[in-house]
């Protein structure tokens, strides 16, 4: 809808009140209710929003370390514009409009810190070189029979899974908590994201979906979404649902692998398929998966972006640890599935399910752009086997503070994405590096407490 029939639409319906909402650094959705006045008023200037959204981490606290916003700037309003095509309604609050925006609006050079506004500058950069970018995310998560308050009032401390046992791809399972089950399916199709496959994946109570590939940016805002509306349907029904990469050692982690091919500026042809190439892959593809391939090192952060995110990237763990790449291989940190032209893609399966979709996005659409830009030979051998064991081209680095220092001093990673944000982002992870180095654990407690 353009702004005339939006306007029309509220006034036909008389409709009051409208939700918009934006992500922060963390991928977190920061929002507001607003009058459907103060709606319309905004839709050209903007509305104002504190910009402490990109001033404090995942817990509300504020940082002591970036430049961008803080206590030494004042904290001032900055313009947050909505973006129409994102318009839906929320089926499980009574139909409320609801809209995506960030903080660039029209403009590319937005505010530094806003993800959705990086990942429109690449993708509008992806563009003007005559490629139309196909994306999907797909997100394994665990539901838990607990609440906020339950969890909250346990410390955190072995929350009860949905359902017990390793059952992926179970028929059984699903049919224990059908009504939550279908919910799920049936509420996101409503809320416009489209769910491509569904089931259980190996763990008690995991669900794993992947959606319905579409232009990069609309991917990027149906997986956030998708991470918001779980919860918030879970919550229904009494469950909670986590994102968390790993949140127990002895289970699998939750992936949020990113799929990706590059189109023909009409969408007729899938540029990354060659059926006279090697593997079927076009030489545009091969430069594509170089260009991620070189950049990795540099990145990781984009991909892995908590403490928790390196528990999940460990070996023979269904997530990688090495820099490799294949046809077919889940072992490896890149994957080429070559089945037919319409489904030929890259996927990144480094990042987990606590991934802000739209910096994964980015990461993922830069590097391959990087990689189609300066040509760049594929000289990394695939990956036959065990990837866990090739660690001839590098490993993924350990942990998240070896990884934002590379990433801070990289200018790879600056001319990707430009120095601001690269200063802004890597001092939000050394922030939450310091917030987990002040912590005492409940390993520390158990390994210490007594026998020390």
């Amino acid at each position: 809808m353009n702004e005339q029939q939006i306007s029309a639409y509220l006034q036909e319906n008389n409709i009051q009140k409208i939700k918009f909402a934006f992500a922060d650094i963390d991928g977190v959705l920061r929002g507001k209710v607003i009058h459907s006045k103060k709606f319309l008023d905004g839709l050209k200037n903007g509305y104002g929003f504190c910009d402490v959204v990109f001033g404090w981490d995942s817990s509300d606290n504020a940082y002591d370390n970036v430049t961008l916003t803080g206590w030494h700037t004042g904290y001032p309003d900055k313009p947050c514009y909505i973006d129409l095509s994102t318009f839906r309604t929320v089926p499980w609050q009574d139909d409320i409009p609801f809209f995506l925006g960030d903080f660039s609006g029209d403009n590319q050079n937005g505010l530094a810190a806003c993800p959705r506004s990086l990942l429109k500058r690449i993708t509008a950069e992806c563009e003007s070189l005559g490629y139309h970018p196909e994306f999907a995310q797909e997100f394994e998560w665990f539901n838990f029979k607990e609440t906020p308050q339950s969890l909250s009032d346990k410390s955190f401390i072995n929350p009860q899974p949905l359902t017990p046992g390793m059952f992926g791809y179970s028929i059984l399972r699903t049919s224990e908590n059908s009504e939550f089950y279908y919910d799920l399916y049936n509420q996101l199709s409503q809320f416009n994201i489209p769910v491509e496959g569904y089931h259980t994946e190996t763990g008690p109570g995991v669900y794993e979906a992947a959606i319905m590939h579409s232009h990069v940016i609309e991917a990027a805002d149906r997986a956030v979404l998708l991470k918001s509306a779980i919860k918030e349907i879970a919550y229904k029904h009494g469950i909670m649902a986590s994102f968390m990469a790993k949140w127990d050692e002895n289970l699998p982690g939750c992936g949020g692998h990113v799929h990706q091919s590059l189109w023909s500026a009409d969408k007729a042809s899938n540029l990354f398929y060659d059926g006279n190439g090697v593997n079927k892959m076009s030489e545009l593809h091969k430069q594509y998966l170089a260009g991620q391939l070189y950049c990795l090192p540099h990145i990781i952060p984009m991909y892995a972006p908590t403490i928790n995110s390196y528990k999940r990237l460990v070996e023979g763990a269904w997530a990688p640890t090495t820099i490799t790449w294949a046809v077919e291989n889940r072992t490896t940190a890149l994957r080429v599935i070559n089945t037919s032209e319409a489904y030929t893609r890259l996927e990144t399966r480094i990042p987990g399910a606590d991934t802000n979709p739209y910096l994964v996005m980015a990461a993922a659409l830069a590097s391959g752009l990087y990689g189609i830009k300066n040509k760049l030979k594929l000289e990394t051998p695939q990956t036959i086997g065990n990837g866990y064991a090739n660690a001839g081209n590098g490993k993924i680095a350990a942990n998240l503070f070896d990884a934002s220092v590379a990433m801070k001093d990289s200018a790879v990673a600056k001319e990707l994405f430009g120095a601001a944000f690269v200063e802004h982002f890597t001092q939000t992870r050394f922030w939450e590096c310091k917030q987990f180095n002040k912590a005492v654990t409940n390993w520390e407690l158990k390994r210490y407490f007594e026998i020390i």
